[in-house]
C-alpha cells in the first residue's frame, strides 16, 4: 500500500475518532473496498439493484422510484440511445431539471457507454449553445417541458430523445456491452477565465474513487436518505447523487431556487434526511434563520459544507439546532479534484479561529503548497494549494494547452494547481487564504471574474469594466461591477443586468453596478482593484424613476427590502432583481414578510410581484379579507399555478405581464 493510501490512517486522533463513530444507527455499513473502483459506475449500480430491488432510490415532490424501477427506466434510455447512435463513446447532452428523469438519463448514458454532459435549462441560451457545440454532443436527451429549448439549441440539427416519450413497453433490458473503468463518464462545465465555460473531464474509475472515500468517511448505508440541494451540472450534485445510488441509499432532490429555504426544515424532518451536502454558508444563514423551535432533526447525522468559507458562528448554530450526534464537515474542493480536503467537527471539537480550517487530505490525495516558481513553501508560509493524486480529473475537454498549464505530471501521480491559497498548521491541517487569481466563490459557485468582465465589455456603451467581490453589511459576498461608459448617459443597472442575463447564468450577474469616469490605475498603468470605491448604499441607478412609499404597508415593505438588499432606500416601483436581488435575498424577504405580516407567501411571490407596490397590493387585499374567509388569494393560487418557464419570463422581464397596474421592469 502506498504512502498516499495510508494517509487516512495518519490523521490526528481527534478527527479520526469523530469519523470512527459516525454510523447510521440502524443501517448496515459495508465498507467500499479499494478494489471496487476497478469497474464501471453501471456495474456498481447494478450491484445495488440486486441487493436492494425494492428500496427507494429516488424521491422527489412528484415521483418515487425504487432501485428496480430506476434501473428499468435507465435501461430504456440506454436502449433508445444505442438505437439512435449505435455503440461508441460520444458525448450526450442532458437538458433536464434536477429530478428523477435526469438521474435515469445520466445512468442510461453511462450504461450505453457514452459521456454525459448536463445542461441546466435555466442558463442563458448562448451559454447552452456554446456548451452543446464545444462538447460535440450529437444527441440531446430532454423532456416535454424542455423539448422546444432543445430544438432551438441545436437549430434542429441534433437528434432529440424525449424521455417523456419513451414507451413503457420499450425494452428495459440492460445493454450487453461492458464499460471499462478508464472510459470517460462526464464533462462538467465550469466558469472559464477566457470568457467561455470550460469542460472538466472525468472517467468511471475516478468517480468511483470519490464515492469510495465519501462512503467510508460518512459510513453511508442503505438506510441513509441524502438531500440533494445542488444542480447535477456541478460537482456537488454528482457527488451526493452517486454516493446514494452506489450504496443502496435514497437521493432526495430539493429545488432551493424554486422553493426557497422556508420549507426546507420541515422537509428535512418529514423525509428523515440523514445526510445533507451542498449547503454553502450563505444559504445556510437563511436556512438557520427560517427554523422554528418545533423543528427537530434527530436523524440528521452528517452535514457537509462546501463552496464558501464557513465561520465559527455556523458551527455554533449547528450545535444549537442539530442533534449532538450530528457531524459537521467543512470541505475544500474543485470540480477538477472533488473534495480533496475535509475538517470534521462534533459537539466537543474546540474551535479557536473565526474561519473554520479546511482540515486534512481525503483518501489518496496529497496537498502541496507552492510558491511562484513551483517549489514548496517553508513551513507556516502561504502558498498555492496543489493536489497530488492519481484520481484527479483527466483535464479540460478540447483544451490541451490549459490542461498542460493546470495539470502537471509528477511521477506516478499528477498535480492539479487549484489557484487557491493556503497554509498548513504544524499538525498538517490546511487553512484557506483566498484566491491566487481572479476566481471567486460567491453563493457557493466558483466564478471566473474574467468571464463576467468579458460579458460586460460585450454590452453596448461599455468602454471598460472590472468586477470584484465585496461583503455587504450583512457579511454576504457579492459581485460588484464597475464600468466606464463610452458616452453619456451611462447605461442603467437595469440595462446592464438585462444584457448580462442573456449571456451568463444568474449567479454570475453582479448584484451591484457602479459607473466611473475612469478606472483607477497603478503607477505602472495597470488596473488598481484595491482603489475601486465601495458601492454607494443609496438606491441604484435604474430604468424606473424613484417613487416613495405611499401607504403603511408600502413603507413597511420598503424597509424590509432595503435591509435585505443593504440599501438606504427602495422605491415602490423598483424591480427587486434590478436592485441586485437574488434567490437567497428573496428567501430573506419572504421570511421577514411572514414574520411582520403573519402571512405565508411562497418564494415565487417575488416572481410575479417583483416591486414593493405589487407586493403591497397583494398583502393589503389579503389583510382586507373578511374573518373566516378561507379562499386562497388570487395572487397565491396564480403563482403556484405558474410553470417555471412562465415564472422565469416574468422574473427576467421577458413578458408583458402586469401586476395590479404596475408594469414589470
Amino acid at each position: 500500500m502506498s504512502d498516499l493510501l495510508r494517509r487516512e490512517f495518519l490523521l490526528p486522533p481527534e478527527p479520526q475518532a469523530i469519523r470512527d463513530k459516525c454510523f447510521h444507527p440502524s443501517g448496515t455499513f459495508v465498507e467500499f473496498p479499494f478494489e471496487g473502483i476497478e469497474q464501471s459506475i453501471p456495474e456498481r449500480f447494478h450491484q445495488q439493484v440486486c441487493k436492494f430491488p425494492d428500496r427507494i432510490a429516488v424521491k422527489t415532490r412528484t415521483k418515487k422510484l425504487t432501485y428496480t424501477e430506476l434501473n428499468r427506466l435507465a435501461n430504456r434510455v440506454a436502449q433508445a440511445i444505442l438505437a439512435t447512435q449505435g455503440v461508441g463513446q460520444e458525448p450526450v447532452a442532458l437538458l433536464l431539471e434536477n429530478d428523477a428523469a435526469m438521474i435515469a438519463s445520466f445512468l442510461g448514458v453511462l450504461k450505453a457507454g457514452k459521456i454525459y454532459v448536463p445542461l441546466d435549462p435555466a442558463h442563458p441560451l448562448p451559454r447552452l449553445q456554446y456548451m452543446l457545440e464545444d462538447s460535440g454532443s450529437e444527441l440531446i436527451i430532454s423532456n416535454g417541458g424542455n423539448a422546444a429549448l432543445a430544438r432551438e439549441l441545436s437549430d434542429r440539427k441534433v437528434p432529440l430523445i424525449n424521455i417523456d416519450g419513451i414507451e413503457a413497453n420499450a425494452s428495459d433490458e440492460s445493454p450487453s456491452l461492458r464499460v471499462v473503468p478508464d472510459a470517460l463518464a462526464y464533462i462538467l462545465y465550469t466558469s472559464g477565465s477566457t470568457g467561455k465555460p470550460k469542460g472538466v473531464v472525468q472517467n468511471h474509475r475516478n468517480v468511483l474513487h470519490v464515492i469510495m472515500w465519501y462512503t467510508n468517511r460518512a459510513r453511508i448505508s442503505e438506510k441513509d436518505r441524502i438531500a440533494l440541494l445542488r444542480s447535477f451540472s456541478v460537482n456537488g450534485g454528482t457527488l451526493h447523487t452517486f454516493a446514494a445510488l452506489l450504496n443502496g441509499a435514497a437521493i432526495l432532490p430539493f429545488n432551493l431556487k424554486e422553493e426557497g429555504v422556508g420549507p426546507l426544515g420541515k422537509w428535512f424532518m418529514d423525509e428523515g434526511i440523514t445526510i445533507c451536502g451542498g449547503l454553502g454558508a450563505t444559504a445556510f444563514n437563511h436556512f438557520a434563520a427560517s427554523l422554528t423551535r418545533d423543528l427537530k432533526f434527530p436523524k440528521l447525522r452528517w452535514i457537509l459544507f462546501g463552496g464558501e468559507p464557513i465561520h465559527k458562528k455556523h458551527v455554533e448554530v449547528c450545535r444549537q439546532r442539530f442533534s449532538s450526534e450530528c457531524v459537521i464537515v467543512n470541505a475544500l474542493g474543485a470540480t477538477e479534484a472533488s473534495n480533496f480536503c475535509e475538517f470534521v467537527i462534533d459537539k466537543d471539537t474546540r474551535i479557536d479561529d473565526d474561519m473554520i480550517a479546511c482540515g486534512h487530505p481525503t483518501t489518496d490525495m496529497d496537498i502541496l503548497l507552492l510558491d511562484e516558481r513551483g517549489s514548496e513553501v517553508a513551513a507556516g508560509c502561504v502558498g498555492e494549494i496543489a493536489v497530488k493524486s492519481r484520481y484527479i480529473a483527466l483535464g479540460y475537454w478540447r483544451k490541451p494547452q490549459l490542461t498542460r498549464e493546470k495539470f502537471l505530471p509528477m511521477g506516478e501521480h499528477r498535480l492539479y494547481l487549484t489557484g487557491d491559497l493556503g497554509l498548513k498548521r504544524p499538525d498538517g491541517c490546511l487553512v484557506y487564504r483566498g484566491r491566487k487569481d481572479f476566481q471567486a466563490k460567491v453563493r457557493g459557485y466558483r466564478i471566473e471574474i474574467g468571464e463576467v468582465e468579458g460579458a460586460l465589455l460585450d454590452l453596448e456603451n461599455v468602454c471598460n469594466a472590472a468586477v470584484v467581490v465585496r461583503e455587504d453589511s450583512a457579511g454576504e459576498r457579492k459581485l460588484v461591477a464597475y464600468i466606464v461608459p463610452e458616452k453619456q448617459p451611462a447605461p442603467t443597472a437595469t440595462a446592464l443586468r438585462q444584457g448580462l442575463r442573456e449571456r451568463l447564468p444568474d449567479f454570475m450577474v453582479p448584484a451591484v453596478f457602479v459607473v466611473l469616469d475612469a478606472m483607477p490605475v497603478t503607477p505602472h498603468g495597470k488596473l488598481d482593484r484595491n482603489a475601486l470605491p465601495d458601492p454607494d448604499p443609496k438606491r441604484r441607478e435604474l430604468g424606473a424613476p424613484f417613487i416613495v412609499a405611499r401607504s403603511p404597508v408600502e413603507q413597511q415593505l420598503a424597509s424590509i427590502w432595503a435591509t435585505a438588499l443593504a440599501l438606504d432606500q427602495v422605491g415602490v416601483c423598483d424591480n427587486f432583481f434590478d436592485l441586485g436581488g437574488h434567490s437567497l435575498v428573496a428567501m430573506r424577504i419572504v421570511s421577514e414578510v411572514a414574520t411582520q405580516f403573519q402571512l405565508e407567501l411562497p418564494i415565487k411571490a417575488l416572481f410575479d410581484a417583483p416591486t414593493v407596490a405589487a407586493m403591497a397590493k397583494t398583502i393589503e387585499q389579503y389583510l382586507a379579507k373578511p374573518a373566516g374567509d378561507e379562499t386562497v388569494h388570487w395572487m397565491l393560487s396564480e403563482i403556484e399555478a405558474m410553470t417555471e418557464e412562465e415564472a422565469q419570463k416574468v422574473l427576467w422581464g421577458k413578458s408583458s405581464a402586469k401586476v395590479e397596474g404596475v408594469e414589470n421592469e
